[in-house]
């Protein structure tokens, strides 16, 4: 290679480390890997590897030293927040729903007990038994 031709090379690297690390990239899923920035840069890996080991090192170094998240793991934590809210919003809900049902499992089991004892009491009598209330009543 030229010198020119490795100096177009070397600018579209650095170029490539400004756009991925503010999370702006044009040409690759923006992670912060020597992959993505020779994707990015349009080179091949191994330029990166093995001719400009140089860049390699300078683009760690200065992944190291952002504060900045790379965006896709911004994205991914607050997917993850959401999920987990989402997770505690069903858990009451279902925890609520269960509640519901052990609930009407008793209405059920009272009125079964309260039905079987008028099926009985008519079969005894033979007749539809009457409900009256103690109120009222003779005595």
């Amino acid at each position: 290679m030229t010198d020119q031709a490795d100096e177009h090379v070397r600018r579209a690297i650095r170029d490539a480390m400004d756009r991925l690390i503010a999370g702006k990239p044009l040409h690759s899923d923006g992670k912060l890997t020597v992959k993505s920035l020779a994707e990015e840069a349009g080179v091949k890996r191994w330029l990166l590897t093995h001719r400009h080991t140089d860049l390699q090192d300078e683009f760690r170094v200065r992944i190291a030293n952002t504060d900045v998240e790379p965006p896709v793991i911004r994205v991914l934590q607050e997917e993850k927040v959401a999920a987990a809210r989402k997770v505690k919003e069903l858990t009451a809900d279902v925890t609520a729903l269960t509640a519901t049902i052990h609930q009407l499992e008793r209405i059920i089991q009272v009125l079964a007990l309260e039905n079987q004892n008028l099926g009985a009491v008519r079969a005894v009598q033979g007749k539809v038994v009457t409900l009256t209330t103690t109120r009222g009543a003779p005595g």
